[in-house]
């Protein structure tokens, strides 16, 4: 289309509108019919640690909206001189996992608690054991059991709970839903009904009955799979987007999903023996299983795609923000150096040197965690590095060393999976990790021992995945599963650049992992005495 044309269509209010509340950003993604990206706004934002919880505030979450959506206006009219008034369908995604709690007045009870926070331990080892299902720290059931343990004051005023993309979707239509592979980070799945395990439901409520008036699956948002009703964009709603007045009311939202769910659909890894690694702030793998697992690992999380099927989830707290600072630490050198390089420039130089460094790191090791690990048994973090005393000490190594601390609890995990027999015909890669050319996914390939394919439009991530889900939500033909769709109207032709493990980087790889998993319990040392 030309100017003039895509400024008729955006005004018509065909555009497709999603919305990511990321953790370092919340970025907002206009596609057009061919799902391609036509527009796109932000605002970056960091999470805080205040009283030993990670947290953002509430107001935050509704300022960086607004100046996110006001920062896509400002990108269309300078591209089309088009204004926005209006879309064919929204979508809302944010971090997975959480705990956000309100009462009847639609109070908030408690500050905020993200994905990051480890402190829930008590309450996911014994719903794991009483469920016989791995539930994890970070899962919103483990927030709400750890409260009901500690004796919170706010538990009995609870009347909903959920996760921050079904709190902002909530708010913006009235609907108390959440996208079923958002749900499956709050509470198990039975993916033969695509609903809240009833049985591990009834059991919770045994646990804590005669405590509390609620019942949990009164206080639960209804998971709702992708294509599904998901209410329409109220009054209210539109003018907490756009604080200008001029978004109508009326608009279609499809399901609200999670990052996981929305990293899955943006790689196209919904189908069954497919696989995605989004490596961000945090890392976490994804794989579409033809089958359950044998038993249960604590390492793994079983949630599910958008549309229902069962994924097994490797999830890491930790990946790229301790090697984000380091290189924020050359970039001061830099700075003070008198020289001028832009962010993109110098990650490109040091990711790119990495690859010329030993495939085993000469000797360096390192631990990136800003969190606790639940990976290797950390519950706190102390991002550390060390080195032997005859290290080949060199900006090449150094660098392949914060990237290879960036993958190493993933492949930990991953090698569970390994031993499980699950097969997988492909994993793509999104994410921070990636954005250097030929770097990061090398990295990854031998990290995990598989082919990785990361896709042009991977970079968009998922603010783009939830454009994508909110497109199939109103466009999709009678019956069309998300599978389909994705395949053969979004990625047909679009297969990606793939890389192949390197025999040597495996190798290489796997020394490195002999050193890291040894030097365990100097990072152990670390947490226990560093305060």
């Amino acid at each position: 289309m030309n100017v003039e044309a895509m400024r008729q269509y955006i005004e018509s209010g065909s555009a497709i509108l999603g919305i990511e509340l990321g953790s370092t950003r919340i970025k907002a993604v206009l596609i057009d019919d061919n799902h391609e990206p036509i527009a796109s706004g932000g605002f970056g934002w960091e999470n805080r640690l205040e009283n030993g919880v990670w947290t953002y505030h509430i107001d935050e979450v509704w300022t960086g909206l607004a100046v996110s959506y006001q920062s896509l206006k400002e990108d269309v009219m300078a591209k089309y001189g088009a204004k926005l008034t209006r879309f064919a369908s929204i979508g809302i995604s944010a971090m997975m996992h959480g705990y956000l709690a309100f009462d009847k007045e639609d109070n908030l009870l408690a500050p905020f608690r993200t994905w990051r926070n480890t402190i829930t331990g008590e309450a996911a080892e014994k719903l794991t054991e009483l469920f016989g299902f791995n539930v994890p720290q970070r899962w919103s059931i483990s927030h709400l059991y750890q409260s009901i343990l500690n004796g919170d004051e706010h538990v009995k005023n609870v009347a909903f709970f959920t996760t921050l993309a079904g709190y902002v979707h909530w708010k913006l239509t009235g609907r108390k839903v959440l996208g079923i592979g958002d749900a499956s980070g709050m509470f198990p799945i039975d993916s033969l009904i695509n609903s809240y395990d009833m049985e591990m439901v009834a059991k919770f409520d045994a646990l804590v009955e005669g405590k509390y008036d609620w019942h949990l699956n009164e206080i639960l948002p209804k998971g709702l799979c992708a294509g599904e009703d998901a209410g329409t964009l109220t009054a209210e709603g539109a003018k907490l987007l756009d604080v200008s007045g001029e978004l109508e009311a009326g608009i279609p939202l499809c399901p609200p999903e999670g990052d996981a769910g929305t990293g899955m659909v943006a790689t196209n890894s919904v189908a069954e023996r497919t696989g995605n690694v989004s490596a961000g702030t945090s890392i976490f793998a994804m794989i579409v299983l033809e089958k359950a697992l044998s038993k249960l690992h604590e390492e793994i999380d079983m949630v599910t795609t958008p549309a229902g099927k069962p994924v097994a989830m490797v999830h890491c707290n930790n990946c790229t923000s301790d090697l984000n600072a380091w290189v924020s630490l050359f970039a001061e050198f830099v700075k003070e150096a008198g020289m001028d390089m832009d962010a993109n420039t110098l990650f490109g130089l040091l990711y790119r040197k990495a690859l010329e460094g030993d495939k085993d790191c000469g000797g360096l090791v390192a631990y990136n965690y800003l969190s606790g690990e639940h990976i290797t048994g950390m519950e706190e973090g102390r991002p550390l590095f060390a080195r032997l005393p005859d290290a080949n000490f060199t900006l090449a190594n150094f660098m392949r060393t914060h990237l290879y601390a960036a993958l190493a609890s993933l492949k930990i995990g991953m090698e569970i999976l390994v031993e499980e027999k699950v097969e997988i015909d492909a994993i793509f890669g999104h994410g921070g990790l990636f954005k250097t050319r030929g770097v990061g996914q090398r990295m990854l390939a031998a990290a995990i021992n598989t082919p990785v394919a990361v896709l042009e439009t991977a970079g968009e991530g998922g603010a783009w995945g939830i454009a994508l889900l909110a497109a199939y939500a109103v466009k999709r033909n009678e019956g069309e599963t998300l599978e389909n769709y994705l395949s053969t109207r979004v990625f047909a032709g679009k297969t990606g650049e793939t890389m192949s493990p390197d025999a040597e980087d495996c190798a290489g790889f796997a020394a490195y992992i002999e050193r890291y998993r040894a030097a365990l319990p100097v990072e152990r040392a670390a947490v226990d005495t560093l305060k």
